[in-house]
């Protein structure tokens, strides 16, 4: 089959509303037994997935979900998460995809806040799940993709048994479909937003990003309670027609055996994946794959290198996306591609409909000149609805119409723009956004914490790795591994810090906020720290 374009690819196909029910069913009634997805030793074609979805949402409908409730799912990456996702949307309810990595106070916060009706889960994460739910008020029924628990019903058996219910006549593509919590600012997870059309539109805008053909296979290794997992891989892959190959989660020994065995020609990165793979042994890498494209973001000359010099890699694609605004930069396909380059403002497939706006704005909301430095403001049409039960956080995202992102960025002479730094307290590891005010609080309400400050230093793998900067009560006998454990009992693993350093007092500015801009310039924090990782060992299972 000849390599087509971007819109000969997405003109394959019946025209459809911008629901998850109309795009499905468009793709699947041109070619319904070939393959859509590949879950560990089991193949769903196009129209028995189809199938799957609609019992899915008439079993959801009979026990009781109605359009615009929320529905939670606790567990590493299976099936299971594309067929809620598109089952719930034609009932109208809404996703609610929560790492399965959260303790009881982080998975409590994002389940009550979202006020979920149901939650399924694996067995790995009933525990947690459970007690994180035992505020909401009424209590949610819950279902297993996989084990047994007694009293717990197998999610494949509801849906077995999920009767003749009638499903909703009503569905709009403006109807939320996808809460994802996101770090934020404030400390507490933000509750982002999408509809069905965003998710249709960031599924289209993600095959002009890397050319994906029908006869493609997106492979996905990112977690699915991700945005980069679920609007670009899985939503592209449903808008190109594709075939979808999920694994529970990345293995880096196994990477390149996966990749040869399933076939997968394109799959989706982060920083700290490529250079994990750009750093295992050359005798785990399979020569026969046939990956064509490697896209992602905070790429190095060394992994960049490595995939195309040493994997084989044609194409390796750098952009920019956020929960708030999937899709909104890349470098071009055709390029030229500029290494550590969010690239330009996307596109969509057909050209004559707009895409990403962007300025860069000074703190009084003013251009700046080109070559500058200043906050990124967008506008994209799969920009969030808002953030969930929380208006002032909403409003205070805009100003005059366009998206505050909070990154410092600048643009060259060729339009490329460039990220420089965070405006906000965030700190990226592993893929994710960490509040450093939630680590903060965290950190401060230990009873031998005078105050703390969480920020974000250097790491091997091109994120970054959080220290934590304490200051102890007086008279207070603290030690380093004190405040790891504490964390630890507290917080997601991703969210612990590997240093701690002591500190007499802490730089603060004339309204008494900490000034981390003044810790994180001071270099010998880090060499009087306390490291409880050794920079040889990596910060993703990598077995």
């Amino acid at each position: 089959m000849k390599h087509l374009t971007p819109l000969e690819v997405i003109s394959l196909y019946p025209p459809h509303d911008y629901t998850l029910k109309s795009l499905f069913e468009t793709r699947t009634c041109v070619n319904p037994s070939r393959p859509f997805l590949f879950f560990k030793d089991k193949t769903w074609t196009w129209e028995a997935f189809d199938a799957a979805i609609d019992s899915t949402a008439r079993m959801l409908v009979a026990r009781g979900i109605r359009k615009g409730d929320r529905v939670g799912i606790v567990a590493t990456n299976s099936d299971m998460h594309v067929l809620l996702l598109f089952a719930l949307a034609r009932t109208g309810a809404i996703m609610v995809p929560v790492n399965p990595e959260f303790g009881i106070a982080e998975a409590g916060y994002v389940l009550t806040h979202s006020g979920v009706s149901a939650v399924v889960c694996s067995v790995d994460t009933l525990e947690v799940a459970t007690a994180a739910s035992r505020e909401i008020d009424p209590q949610p029924w819950f279902a297993l993709i996989d084990g047994e628990a007694p009293g717990i019903p197998q999610l494949a058996d509801l849906i077995e048994d999920g009767g003749d219910a009638k499903l909703p006549g009503d569905i709009s593509p403006d109807d939320t479909f996808v809460i994802i919590y996101t770090s934020g600012t404030t400390g507490f997870p933000k509750g982002v937003m999408h509809s069905q059309r965003s998710f249709v539109l960031a599924g289209e805008r993600h095959i002009a990003r890397v050319h994906l053909q029908p006869d493609d296979r997106a492979l996905c290794i990112l977690p699915m309670f991700h945005m980069n997992a679920l609007f670009n891989i899985a939503a592209s892959a449903t808008a190109a027609g594709a075939c979808l190959i999920i694994v529970p989660r990345f293995s880096a020994s196994q990477f390149w055996r996966l990749a040869a065995d399933t076939g997968a020609t394109q799959v989706n990165v982060m920083a700290a994946v490529s250079t994990i793979l750009a750093r295992r042994p050359r005798s785990e890498f399979v020569p026969e794959h046939k990956l064509r494209v490697v896209n992602g973001s905070g790429f190095t000359q060394e992994t960049l290198d490595a995939f195309k010099n040493e994997f084989g890699v044609p194409t390796v694609i750098e952009g920019l996306g956020m929960t708030e605004i999937p899709g909104a930069f890349s470098n071009p396909f055709e390029g030229p591609h500029k290494l550590a380059s969010m690239g330009k403002p996307g596109v969509h497939p057909d050209p004559s409909r707009p895409w990403t706006q962007a300025r860069i704005l000074d703190d009084e909301g003013r251009d700046v000149p080109q070559g500058a430095v200043g906050e990124l403001a967008a506008r994209v049409p799969t920009l969030m609805q808002g953030y969930y039960r929380d208006p002032e956080q909403t409003a205070a995202s805009f100003r005059d119409g366009w998206f505050m992102t909070g990154d410092l960025v600048r643009q060259d002479a060729d339009g490329y723009f460039f990220f420089v730094a965070r405006k906000k307290d965030i700190i990226r590891r592993r893929g994710e956004n960490i509040a450093g005010a939630e680590l903060d609080r965290v950190i401060a309400e230990h009873p031998g914490v005078s105050e703390a400050a969480a920020i974000a230093v250097g790491a091997e793998l091109g994120e970054d790795e959080i220290m934590a900067v304490v200051v102890p009560r007086p008279g207070a006998t603290l030690s380093a591994n004190d405040i790891r454990n504490w964390c630890a009992e507290r917080l997601a693993a991703h969210k612990v810090p590997r240093f701690v350093v002591f500190v007499d007092k802490l730089p603060h500015t004339p309204t008494h906020k900490v000034a981390k801009h003044l810790l994180k310039l001071d270099a010998t924090l880090r060499a009087k720290a306390t490291d409880f990782q050794s920079p040889s060992i990596l910060t993703l299972r990598q077995a």
